[in-house]
C-alpha cells in the first residue's frame, strides 16, 4: 500500500511529500493522520532540523480536505463531522504552526482549501510559478475548518482575506507573495532547490535558537505586545542556560564561524 506521506531525509533536512497525486493530495483522514505522526518522529530525530513540505506530481501541492469522505462525515451529523473533520485539520495546522522545528512549505501547483491552510499556518513557504491558490470553501456553502478563517486575516488583514474567503476566487502565487503568503515565487523547477537552499541558511545558526524563535513568535503574535515580550524574554532565558550562546556570542567575539551543538 502506498504511504500518502513520503518522508525522504537529504542531510539534516526531512522531505515530506504529500502523496496521492491521482486526488490533487486532497487530504483525507488518512493523510492527516499519517502527516501528524511523522512530525512526531521527526521532532524526536535530533539529526533533521529543518523540514520541507511539498507534492506529489506537477499538479498539485493539495487541493484541500477530502469532499468525498468529509461529506460522508457531515451525513452523519455536525458533531461527527467536527470532530472527523474539523478537529482533525484543526490539530494538523497547530501542529505545523507549533513544531518546533522551521517547516517550508514547497507550493508546487494547486493550494486549495486546506492545502492554503497548511501553508498559512507553516513558518514560510517558497511558490513555484505554476502554483494557483484559493479559499473555496464558499462554494461549498462552508466556511474554512482548519484555521482559515483565523490565520489569514492576521497573516494579510482583514479586508483582504474577507475578500478571497467571501469570493472563493482563485489567486496567483505572485499575489499570495504580494499578500505575504509566500515568501518568494521560483521557476518551477528551481523550487525544491530554493527550498533546500533556504533550508541551508536556517541550518548555519542553532536549532535551539530557532526553536525558541518559533515558540516566541507563534505565541505572541496572537496576543498583545506586553505578552508577547514577556515570551520573548522567557525564551530568551532558556537560551541563556544553553552551549550554544556561549558558541555563539564566543564565535562573534573570536570571528570565527560558530561550531552549535544544540545542547
Amino acid at each position: 500500500m502506498t504511504q500518502t506521506v513520503r518522508l525522504e531525509q537529504h542531510g539534516a533536512v526531512a522531505l515530506l511529500t504529500l502523496n496521492r497525486p491521482e486526488k490533487l493530495n486532497a487530504l483525507n483522514y488518512e493523510t492527516i493522520d499519517l502527516l501528524v505522526g511523522v512530525l512526531d518522529q521527526i521532532e524526536d530525530d535530533p539529526t533533521v532540523g529543518v523540514v520541507v513540505l511539498t507534492g506529489a506530481g506537477d499538479r498539485a501541492f493539495s487541493a484541500g480536505g477530502d469532499i468525498h469522505e468529509f461529506s460522508q462525515s457531515v451525513k452523519r451529523g455536525p458533531d461527527v463531522a467536527i470532530k472527523q473533520f474539523v478537529r482533525r485539520g484543526q490539530s494538523m495546522t497547530q501542529r505545523l504552526e507549533a513544531f518546533p522545528k522551521p517547516i517550508i512549505a514547497a507550493v508546487n501547483g494547486i493550494a486549495f482549501g486546506g492545502g492554503c491552510e497548511i501553508t498559512e499556518a507553516v513558518h514560510l513557504a517558497i511558490a513555484s510559478e505554476k502554483a494557483v491558490f484559493a479559499k473555496p470553501e464558499i462554494n461549498l456553502a462552508i466556511p474554512p475548518t482548519f484555521g482559515g478563517t483565523q490565520r489569514l486575516p492576521r497573516l494579510i488583514g482583514r479586508k483582504r482575506a474577507l475578500e478571497l474567503l467571501l469570493t472563493g476566487d482563485t489567486f496567483s502565487p505572485e499575489r499570495a507573495y504580494e499578500l505575504g503568503l509566500v515568501n518568494k515565487v521560483v521557476p518551477h523547477d528551481r523550487l525544491i532547490p530554493e527550498a533546500f537552499a533556504l533550508a541551508d541558511r536556517i541550518l548555519a545558526h542553532s536549532p535551539l535558537a530557532a526553536a525558541r524563535i518559533i515558540t516566541a513568535v507563534t505565541r505572541g503574535v496572537n496576543g498583545s505586545i506586553a505578552e508577547g515580550l514577556a515570551i520573548e524574554q522567557e525564551q530568551f532565558g532558556r537560551m541563556a542556560a544553553t552551549n550554544d550562546i556561549h558558541e555563539g556570542l564566543g564565535a562573534w567575539i573570536d570571528r570565527r564561524a560558530p561550531s552549535y551543538s544544540g545542547t
